[in-house]
């Protein structure tokens, strides 16, 4: 039984794309781009979503349901229109993102892993971003890197998406 249409056109034919990029047996290596083209489409991974990219791909759902909750950039339940991720790992931490970190916290009044009351803000803690020289490190929506993040550029930061 096929999944009904979950994606768009567009959206499909950049995961065609992806898959065109291996051997056609191994389609299910396209896993990670087909998740994140879904995810820039839709917002968020519902099962229904992973479902679909796994019939898409011709893999057990399971095998899906695994990559997208291995890794901190797949959002498995709705995020807020900016997703700000700050790397919390040795390096950056060493250089002021704990204390960049709260000053998050307490400015947006929430906590990781929460989301604000109007849907604007979401904030999660992630892993290495392998920009440790430019550390406290933040991702802006999976695809902009911000770095050198203090209090200061935080809040200039916040100010600006408002």
């Amino acid at each position: 039984m096929n999944a009904p249409m979950m994606l768009s056109p567009d959206a499909l034919a950049k995961i065609d794309k992806a898959v065109a990029k291996y051997p056609p047996t191994e389609k299910q290596s396209a896993v990670m781009a087909a998740l994140t083209i879904a995810q820039d489409e839709k917002g968020w991974l519902s099962t229904e979503t992973m479902d679909f990219v796994a019939q898409y791909l011709g893999m057990a759902p399971v095998a899906v349901y695994e990559v997208a909750t291995f890794y901190t950039m797949y959002d498995l339940k709705p995020v807020g229109k900016y997703k700000l991720t700050i790397c919390t790992n040795l390096p950056c931490a060493l250089q002021g993102a704990t204390a960049a970190a709260e000053h998050l916290k307490k400015a947006l009044g929430i906590g990781f892993n929460e989301t604000t009351a109007d849907g604007r803000f979401t904030l999660k803690e992630g892993e290495c971003m392998g920009a440790c020289g430019d550390a406290p490190v933040m991702l802006q929506n999976n695809k902009r890197m911000l770095c050198a993040m203090s209090p200061d550029r935080i809040d200039q930061l916040l100010k600006d998406l408002e």
